[in-house]
């Protein structure tokens, strides 16, 4: 439910926050997102990152090998991993455990030296990846990338570490720390406790990734945090929902391997990150309207006047929906 508004504007001009949007306001914003998603073509615009995204990521897994070796024994990796079943395509999941398997099998020594090689091509590949991912955001809040490139470049890798050890402490938390905690000899209840609670927080630490990527994505000044929580709690729950029905489908109705052949796993996981970033867009497009319908200031630091703020949604206000015929 909104919250009392900040006055009395019934399209809530002056909301200092989502929740005091009044409903005539939520409306014009379900209406902007609507127009946005067509014309910024976020459908294309994530099948482009999807791109980028694919020459990143199993590079960034033999950085994630070797970080993961500092906490768990890297052998056990596949196994440990095997809970994204719930909400990850079974093929795609197939796809990525057996890269991992590959990884974690090598020699110390050429795992030494993998890490240094596969070091750079993934921290490059992830300039590629992570930039792709901010154009969107760009797209999405309607700004022009006016960073510098060793801005962009260090934001990128800082995002690409900080993404690997959330993706260890997640995988820690939801498949290692069962398995710590039962050496230890807990109360029934506590381990029932923690055993509930590793799911909430692994959401909440996916919730927490994608308002960073908000805040800092686009090229803008920051905008303050209650205007990010609503697309990253969409995100996170629709990304949530639609990986379930995904993998249901594929499970029971699409075969992709009868039409792909031995390509069927990794088109599988193609379509499925894909459908992971619209998902993404789509949460910053909601955001970016939310900031559009008010004229307070929604960015960071002492509020300025519009025109000023540094953020073309903070600097203008969104067209309100026509009416209906």
């Amino acid at each position: 439910m909104p919250e009392n508004n900040a006055g009395n504007d019934p399209k809530g001009r002056d909301a200092k926050s989502p929740g005091q949007i009044p409903a005539n306001g939520l409306w014009d914003v379900t209406w902007r997102v609507y127009v946005s998603f067509t014309e910024d073509r976020v459908a294309m615009i994530a099948a482009g990152v999807t791109y980028y995204l694919l020459l990143a990521i199993f590079p960034a897994l033999g950085i994630f090998v070797s970080l993961y070796a500092f906490a768990a024994d890297p052998a056990d990796i596949s196994r440990q991993m095997e809970f994204l079943v719930y909400i990850v395509p079974s093929e795609a999941l197939r796809l990525i455990l057996d890269q991992l398997g590959t990884l974690a099998s090598q020699k110390p020594t050429t795992a030494g030296l993998g890490l240094l090689i596969s070091s750079s091509m993934a921290l490059w590949s992830a300039h590629n990846g992570i930039a792709a991912v901010f154009e969107a955001m760009n797209i999405a809040y309607g700004e022009s990338e006016k960073r510098s490139f060793l801005h962009r470049t260090s934001l990128a890798m800082a995002f690409t570490v900080g993404g690997m050890i959330a993706a260890i402490l997640a995988v820690l938390a939801v498949a290692v720390l069962p398995v710590w905690l039962g050496f230890i000899g807990l109360e029934r209840w506590a381990e029932l406790l923690v055993d509930f609670a590793r799911w909430p927080i692994l959401l909440l630490m996916f919730t927490g990734g994608a308002a960073m990527l908000y805040r800092f994505g686009p090229s803008r000044e920051p905008a303050k945090s209650p205007w990010l929580t609503w697309g990253a709690a969409f995100t996170t729950l629709m990304w949530l929902g639609t990986s379930l029905l995904f993998s249901f489908y594929l499970d029971h109705f699409a075969n992709y391997n009868a039409t792909y052949g031995t390509l069927g796993a990794f088109v599988g996981f193609m379509v499925w990150t894909w459908i992971s970033v619209i998902i993404l867009i789509l949460g910053a497009e909601i955001n970016a309207e939310l900031e559009h319908q008010t004229m307070c200031d929604s960015t960071t630091g002492r509020p300025l006047p519009m025109g000023e703020r540094g953020a073309y949604v903070a600097d203008t206000v969104g067209d309100p929906a026509p009416p209906p015929n």
